[in-house]
């Protein structure tokens, strides 16, 4: 009958006891109970037992020696992940409450900022701006497609003085990363433009080089691609933005980089940090440092190329139709007709152990989204898609048993 956490006991016998999970050079010691449930969420994402074991250790002061020394290492292995030699700042919250920073800092009323909009999260961050007084020229992309550099250098040139690109790097609600990013930046750049990424879902999992690329802000979370639990945020910026940011009247009283950038001199936060997350994301950041980010680059693309391969294999059509755009961290799959978007989830998590997401907005009910980030690996890749595969058959939808799980070993072997 395929693969199922609940029926199989090879399976209840995987996710009963501490595994070495390997993928490449990539070794992750990981505690998963039977009766725990697979969260293949586009976040948050599994979380090695490692770094939940790091939670339990004595809360520490944080304006002492040895809080400083967790946040200088801390520090360093984000600068690692964001591929910069700026600043990273450690904010306690979402990774909402990120993105409101970087825009409460940086946009000034009156500021003209550009905002493709094509997906849920985009269409937050152009309410963001509105919020902050910014003026909005929004740029409309299809949903289920990405918005292109050639887009952007035309808005930018109709506009003439817009004082800021803000951007979702990988639209969660439709699985489409923004491929043509460095080129985007560059765009902003050569019109006299900031950039502000949201790089929530995808850093960590995919190549986001920040100073190469000239990306002035940059955020992330870390319930996703660094496989942390939820609770943390964190935002690079540069040199230039900071003189901006110094001019800004209405900077935020609880996200104000300049109040986080005096703190940081000494290591410190402005304000009580959630210090056993703190623990957790150092582990986290450990984990991430002995892989090496080539390697888990590799291992997130492996495992969303067998995702593809195995969903299509099933019948199923991708959602973003052209295969450049495809998230290697967020897989977004039309539902079959007749198929329930709710009673088919509901399935997976009761029946097989496995909890995936619906879809958001105009797509509730059309799509199924997939997380393929963190500490994804072959087990979690043939696990998720067996379940789907098996309560598609317990619906009454005509698959061929085992075609998703074969296709999906395949593209592993290759």
């Amino acid at each position: 009958m395929g693969l199922s956490i609940a029926t199989q006991p090879a399976l209840k016998k995987i996710y009963a006891n501490p595994i070495r999970l390997s993928c490449g050079r990539f070794l992750v010691e990981e505690l998963i109970l039977a009766s725990r449930v697979l969260i293949m969420l586009p976040g948050p994402t599994n979380v090695p037992d490692r770094v939940l074991r790091a939670m339990a250790r004595p809360i520490i002061g944080h304006r002492g020696a040895e809080f400083h020394e967790l946040y200088e290492r801390i520090e360093e292995n984000l600068k690692y992940v964001f591929q910069t030699q700026k600043e990273v700042y450690l904010l306690t919250s979402s990774g909402t409450g990120a993105v409101e920073c970087a825009v409460g800092n940086l946009v000034s009323p009156g500021d003209k900022v550009l905002v493709p909009v094509f997906g849920v999260f985009s269409e937050r961050l152009s309410e963001k701006v509105l919020r902050h007084g910014g003026r909005l020229v929004k740029l409309a992309v299809e949903w289920g497609e990405a918005p292109t550099a050639s887009q952007v250098e035309e808005a930018l040139e109709r506009e003439g003085d817009v004082k800021a690109v803000a951007i979702v790097y990988n639209e969660t609600s439709t699985g489409i990363t923004v491929r043509d990013l460095p080129k985007i930046a560059e765009a902003a750049k050569s019109h006299g433009a900031y950039t502000i990424v949201d790089a929530i879902s995808i850093l960590g999992g995919e190549q986001l080089p920040v100073d190469r690329w000239g990306i002035d802000l940059c955020v992330t979370g870390s319930q996703k691609c660094l496989a942390c639990p939820p609770g943390l945020a964190f935002i690079s910026v540069s040199d230039e933005a900071w003189r901006e940011i110094e001019r800004n009247p209405r900077r935020p009283y609880y996200f104000d980089l300049v109040s986080f950038r005096r703190f940081h001199e000494r290591r410190e936060t402005p304000f009580t940090p959630a210090v056993p997350l703190l623990f957790a994301l150092d582990e986290a950041l450990q984990m991430i440092r002995e892989e090496g980010l080539e390697q888990r680059f590799r291992r997130h693309a492996s495992c969303a190329e067998a995702f593809y391969a195995g969903l299509t294999a099933l019948g199923m059509q991708i959602y973003p139709k052209q295969e450049a755009y495809r998230s290697n961290t967020v897989i977004a799959v039309e539902l079959p007709e007749g198929v329930d978007d709710v009673k088919l989830r509901s399935l997976m998590k009761s029946r097989y152990g496995v909890q995936i997401a619906g879809g958001m907005g105009k797509l509730k009910g059309r799509i199924i989204r997939i997380g393929c980030m963190g500490i994804i690996s072959e087990v979690e890749t043939l696990t998720t898609i067996s379940a789907l595969e098996n309560a598609l058959l317990d619906m009454g939808h005509k698959i061929e048993q085992g075609a998703g799980v074969n296709a999906a070993k395949n593209a592993f072997k290759s």
